[in-house]
């Protein structure tokens, strides 16, 4: 992949959709969340039209707070997972990323006061409408050494909501494909956070 990569959730939808772009604007891949299940169910497509389907995002467990997505291709071949940290996560937003039942990359959210400021002055009429240009959240990845990999920003914008994933150290396909599928789930579940 070519990086920067930029994610755009799909303003008007109704179920969660995210298209992601390299730095050319090739289409990496599009994601589409599936409503009302009890168990969280995504696909991830290489086209608009979600005809390719490239991988699945599954909940181990209905609805539940450290719940663990897996990540299959379209054959059903095991890729990673990834897992909220549980209450860890009440502040300051921690997953792990899993090869098997290895933890290999954690990510955090680099400052948790930005999560706060954002839903604090959101309640502020006409102030609320110029959060989403100030308050911008920063996540990033690192290795079990503690080596930074990846670092995911949220864009400066009043209504669209737009993320870059910038590669900041060498990784291998694999670890790619998991860090991203990984980053595309943490970006749902800290979405319905607020």
């Amino acid at each position: 992949m070519q990086y920067p990569l930029q994610l755009t959730f799909k303003f008007w939808a109704l179920a969660p959709q995210i298209s992601v772009v390299d730095h050319q604007s090739n289409l990496v891949c599009y994601v589409k969340q599936k409503l009302f299940k009890l168990k969280e169910a995504i696909a991830v497509f290489a086209d608009v039209e979600q005809t390719r389907p490239l991988y699945y995002i599954k909940a181990d467990r209905i609805i539940d707070f450290s719940a663990r997505y897996d990540f299959t291709d379209s054959q059903g071949n095991y890729i990673g997972a990834v897992k909220r940290q549980g209450l860890r996560s009440l502040w300051r937003a921690r997953y792990d990323v899993f090869d098997g039942e290895v933890s290999t990359f954690s990510i955090q959210e680099k400052k948790p006061w930005v999560k706060v400021a954002d839903a604090l002055f959101a309640e502020i009429p006409i102030v609320g409408i110029f959060t989403g240009y100030i308050f911008n959240p920063v996540y990033l990845v690192s290795r079990a050494d503690g080596t930074f990999v990846m670092r995911l920003e949220k864009m400066a914008s009043f209504f669209s909501r737009s993320f870059t994933i910038k590669a900041v150290d060498q990784i291998s396909d694999r670890e790619e494909q998991q860090l991203l599928l990984s980053l595309v789930m943490m970006l749902l579940l800290e979405r319905n956070r607020g």
